[in-house]
């Protein structure tokens, strides 16, 4: 599994345990690989944040999908830091895939809004974006 991308320690517990390994061998092998660092869930953070990011996502969506994966929530929060990702740059650049133009009613505002918190950005990101004040 790990050799075609990283995974997180608790998705392999799951992956593992719904092919039938018993809780005891797959302590043991998954503790094994850890401490060989041949699975780490700091580098399967960096890597989902990237990957993520870099199909659009915002850091509100990801953060929940890292969390569905059993990554810590404090360790999510130093792979984000680390990682120095310019948020303002990525929902810009989403915003404009996806739109052409600014929303010139309170419908098309809404729904540009909704896309964008759809798309996991936080509402401050889509103020600026749809308000002008880029970075």
């Amino acid at each position: 599994m790990l050799a075609r991308r990283e995974h997180s320690y608790v998705e392999l517990q799951r992956k593992l345990a719904a092919k039938g390994f018993s809780d005891t061998d797959i302590e043991v092998q998954l503790t094994r690989l850890s401490e060989e660092r041949l699975q780490d869930d700091k580098r399967f953070a960096e890597s989902y944040i990237n990957h993520r990011a870099g199909h659009g996502y915002g850091p509100v969506k990801i953060r929940v999908e890292l969390n569905r994966r059993g990554v810590d929530d404090m360790l999510a929060s130093v792979s984000f830091e680390e990682l120095d990702i310019d948020w303002g740059e990525r929902i810009l650049a989403v915003w404009q895939k996806k739109f052409s133009a600014a929303a010139t009613d309170f419908a098309e505002h809404a729904k540009q809004a909704r896309f964008l918190q759809y798309r996991g950005f936080t509402s401050d990101q889509i103020a600026r974006v749809l308000n002008k004040e880029h970075w």
